[in-house]
């Protein structure tokens, strides 16, 4: 197969490629969802314990995510990239053939590191093509990941279902080696070969490229600090304690270290991109509330059964989509973050209306709601990642990103076991949706006045190189 870049450039074997990877995480944290009662019954444990599946994909793709960047930008993103799958693929056959429960929590950590090498390496991959070709990267291949991430979020439980029926619970975990396998051939044959400048003594160097005290003290500080986030309604505060000793040694090391794994020297310079993050992390932060807090409330409050409930969160997932595709012309920054900001804000005060008794058609409507900002804030604020990291770090500040939505993401669990407590009621519902309509309003007032979509112009010119048009 032709692997020109010239031949290549942008177009569907190049961007279909780079997104395969990209759906496996998504499926991933999704899939498993219909799997817990199964694989609880078979081990004879609880959902306390089954947990753990959620949780050890969450730990290990949120440290993950940046340290495959950093690979990707050192060692080449294709080579990261292919790395990832075969891990994914082990990870699956070992979850498949796993004899305890201990043995499933490890193949999902093992699942977690290699979906994490995708979606920064793919950012990476269309950052070196775009050098390569002396061109901006169209929006619809940033788009493009993005509708991949959701689309097969939507994909997994349903796919779980007719997985467990066809060959039980071990198929949610055999099913990662074809999927890997696909995407492997598609990146072999359409992904521009890797340079070869910086490839040797690879091994020799890795230790010190990686910067493993810096990658230890980070992997400690945010392990702890999201554990301490998970368990918010009964916190265990030596935890914290850790976790910010911890990210305090790490801030003290990466200031000294000749190669930081994170340079917080750029992060502190770099205001827009570290705004960018804190963002995304409050953006994902509400998502997940009602993503977890809603379909909860629905079970429990409304007495509706998984499958209903899983049926009511597609309209949002298509509308999140279309959103995506929409937003991510012209990769413009600020409009998509302003309507889906205030989507968001919407969305998140309709909460507040529920009762047991509100009709389908209303319950519609709010999944719907929900789904214009997961799709425009996706989106915004991905082209605002891409603009304002420097070119040479474009996998690790990919990787970050996902990092503060996994944060995002986990402090939501603690959140809606603040609220709900026992069970989820209306009254815990509500008490939900004024927090994440509080959170929702200081986004859009920040999105509003720190402008910084202007800001992040300026850096794209001068990180990257070219300009980028951003609205």
């Amino acid at each position: 197969m032709n692997r020109d870049p010239a031949a290549l450039g942008f177009g569907a074997r190049f961007v279909t490629a780079v997104s395969t990877g990209s759906i496996l995480n998504p499926i991933n944290s999704s899939i498993i969802a219909v799997a817990l009662v199964s694989i609880g019954t078979a081990f004879g444990v609880g959902a306390e314990t089954t947990a753990w599946l959620v949780s050890a994909l969450y730990l290990a793709t949120a440290v993950g995510q940046p340290t495959m960047g950093k690979l990707a930008d050192r060692f080449g993103a294709r080579r990261v990239y292919l790395t990832g799958l075969a891990l994914v693929g082990a990870g699956g056959l070992l979850g498949y053939a796993g004899p305890t429960l201990g043995w499933l929590v490890v193949a999902r950590v093992v699942i977690g590191l290699g979906t994490s090498a995708a979606y920064p390496a793919a950012m990476a991959l269309v950052r070196r093509q775009s050098e390569r070709l002396d061109t901006s990267a169209p929006g619809s291949v940033l788009g493009a990941l993005a509708i991949a991430g959701q689309v097969s979020m939507a994909v997994g439980p349903p796919l779980g279902g007719l997985l467990i029926a066809a060959g039980g619970w071990r198929a949610i975990f055999l099913v990662n080696l074809p999927m890997a396998l696909v995407g492997a051939v598609f990146a072999l044959c359409w992904l521009p070969s890797d340079s070869r400048t910086g490839t040797r003594h690879r091994a020799s160097e890795l230790f010190r490229a990686l910067d493993v005290p810096g990658l230890a003290l980070f992997a400690t500080g945010l392990t702890c600090l999201m554990l301490f986030l998970m368990k918010l309604a009964t916190p265990s505060w030596p935890l914290l304690a850790l976790g910010v000793l911890a990210l305090g040694g790490l801030l003290w090391w990466e200031h000294r270290a000749h190669t930081p794994f994170l340079d917080t020297r750029m992060l502190a310079a770099n205001r827009p991109l570290t705004a960018t993050y804190l963002r995304y992390a409050a953006t994902f932060l509400v998502n997940y509330c009602f993503v977890y807090g809603w379909t909860q409330w629905l079970e429990q409050s409304t007495g509706r059964s998984s499958s209903a409930t899983g049926v009511l969160l597609v309209p949002g997932f298509v509308v999140a989509a279309v959103a995506s595709a929409i937003g991510s012309r012209g990769r413009r920054v600020l409009g998509p973050l302003l309507v889906g900001t205030a989507a968001l804000a919407a969305g998140s005060a309709s909460l507040l209306f529920l009762h047991a008794t509100t009709p389908v058609w209303a319950l519609v409507g709010v999944s719907v709601l929900f789904g214009i900002p997961t799709g425009l804030n996706t989106v915004g604020n991905q082209a605002a990642m891409y603009a304002q990291a420097p070119a040479d770090q474009i996998g690790t500040a990919a990787g970050l990103m996902r990092t503060f939505m996994y944060i995002g993401a986990v402090l939501s669990a603690g959140l809606i076991g603040v609220t709900y407590r026992e069970r989820a009621t209306d009254a815990g519902l509500h008490l939900l949706g004024g927090i994440m309509t509080a959170v929702s309003l200081l986004l859009l007032v920040a999105t509003v006045l720190g402008r910084s979509h202007k800001v992040a112009r300026a850096h794209g010119r001068h990180l990257v190189g070219h300009s980028d048009r951003q609205q």
